[in-house]
């Protein structure tokens, strides 16, 4: 493989390590060293794969729905290489392949299931051709980096076009991904809800796909899931949502979730269904296991393990992840947009226990200084009485509180994230959820491992 990548791959490893000793995560750093020493090693690397290499690409979900799909194929027997953390942008992608490699540049896979952050594709695909796209959704999210839906469109169609051959796995019940796969020119594959599963009245949330991507005229919903996902069509021009190849019925979100897909055939009509049980919570968990088994499916891997996969399976880092902290239950979960903050909004109060909440805001650059979204966020159905406590921590913990004023809700504040935690721990209801946005997602979670004796590197 040459001198110069084992080079870079004993320094990334050295300093991976080194990360880890000081409890720091390290792992962008490591991608980061492995690049500068040799430009060339995501290419050498990816190319050593077996089989297809598998991206996930969208605004909210693709860490789960990344992780899912790599446990299914883990669960079939594969070799898998995964950035299981999130670290998604090229730096994380070469990092995962170079931390999977051994000294001498051999790369024992038998897939690639990688995570790649919209902005960043079109600095991954140069080094990294993917077989398969997951696309999950497209919302607003960080307009200070990403600007509007239509840059981040544009972004990701410059990177479909470099990979031809690809195939495009897309939420069929968001329009804008739908119109962005379909008008790609790759094949397409689709997934989706076509029940109505929520008859909500009075529903004000924010919608970014009011308009037809095709036209420009308002899109008509025969109903909304969250946010813009639903059932549309555009009466002026004819687009419409297509047809779904997996499609998710009989949904029930009692005792955890539970539905069944039906599978459409190419001229064969639909195959029988098949039931898929999961003890998370969150109606967006749907969403989640359907792409992941729309894309297991499509890629031809058998699923003979999947029902133990999702049983066995865990969230990590941050993603609905459990602790266990003396005699409290702590639940931590990224929020970092008003789609994905709604809907864990929604995923709190499906739980009529009592409970305490923590939010916590940062402003740094990866989370986008920006921070004017939380006033798309429908803090007001916080107001309810098994909510004992809410107390707002981080950088912008004063912004969090004046948003929760506006909407007659009190908060406690307390900026340190440690103390905050310590101070409900001590004197909560046992029942505390953490909802915490990008940059301290990291430091959160170890320090609830800590407090919880987790090992260090335990997955």
């Amino acid at each position: 493989m040459g001198f110069r990548t084992s080079i870079a791959i004993a320094s990334a490893k050295l300093l991976s390590f080194a990360c880890k000793i000081a409890g720091k995560q390290g792992v962008t750093m490591a991608g980061k060293l492995a690049m500068k020493i040799d430009p060339g090693i995501l290419k050498k690397l990816s190319a050593q794969v077996r089989g297809e290499i598998l991206v996930t690409c969208g605004t909210n979900g693709k860490t789960t729905t990344n992780n899912l799909i790599c446990s299914a194929y883990e669960a079939e027997g594969r070799r898998v290489v995964c950035n299981h953390t999130g670290s998604n942008m090229l730096m994380g992608v070469a990092a995962a392949f170079v931390l999977a490699s051994k000294v001498s540049g051999k790369l024992d896979a038998d897939n690639a299931v990688i995570e790649v952050d919209e902005a960043s594709a079109k600095r991954v695909f140069p080094h990294m051709k993917p077989d398969y796209m997951v696309l999950t959704n497209l919302f607003r999210d960080q307009l200070d980096r990403y600007g509007e839906i239509d840059i981040t469109m544009n972004l990701l169609k410059e990177a479909m076009d470099m990979a031809p051959d690809m195939t495009i796995i897309v939420n069929a019940d968001d329009s804008l991904s739908s119109y962005l796969a379909l008008e790609s020119g790759h094949k397409v594959v689709t997934y989706g809800i076509s029940e109505q599963v929520f008859h909500r009245e009075n529903d004000h949330e924010i919608r970014e796909g009011q308009f037809c991507k095709k036209c420009g005229h308002r899109l008509v919903y025969d109903f909304y899931h969250f946010s813009q996902l639903g059932v549309y069509h555009c009466p002026h021009c004819g687009f419409r949502r297509p047809d779904v190849d997996f499609d998710a019925c009989h949904i029930s979100l009692k005792g955890g979730l539970s539905f069944d897909v039906a599978q459409r055939a190419a001229g064969e009509g639909q195959v029988p269904l098949r039931h898929i049980e999961a003890s998370y919570r969150g109606f967006y968990n749907i969403y989640n296991i359907l792409a992941c088994y729309a894309a297991v499916k499509t890629c031809g891997l058998k699923t003979d393990h999947f029902d133990e996969m999702l049983k066995k399976y865990r969230p990590e880092f941050g993603r609905n992840e459990l602790f266990r902290i003396g005699a409290s239950t702590v639940l931590l979960n990224l929020a970092k947009n008003p789609a994905g903050f709604n809907q864990n909004i929604s995923s709190v109060m499906e739980d009529e226990s009592p409970k305490d909440l923590i939010i916590v805001i940062n402003d740094n650059a990866q989370d986008g200084t920006d921070i004017s979204w939380l006033w798309d966020v429908d803090f007001d159905r916080f107001a309810d009485e098994s909510i004992r406590s809410i107390t707002v921590s981080g950088l912008r913990c004063q912004d969090m509180r004046l948003r929760l004023k506006y909407v007659g809700i009190h908060a406690d504040l307390e900026a340190d994230v440690r103390t905050a935690i310590e101070k409900r721990l001590r004197d909560g209801c046992g029942n505390l959820y953490v909802l915490v946005n990008y940059t301290a997602l990291y430091s959160t979670h170890k320090m609830l491992g800590e407090m919880e004796g987790r090992k260090e590197g335990a997955r």
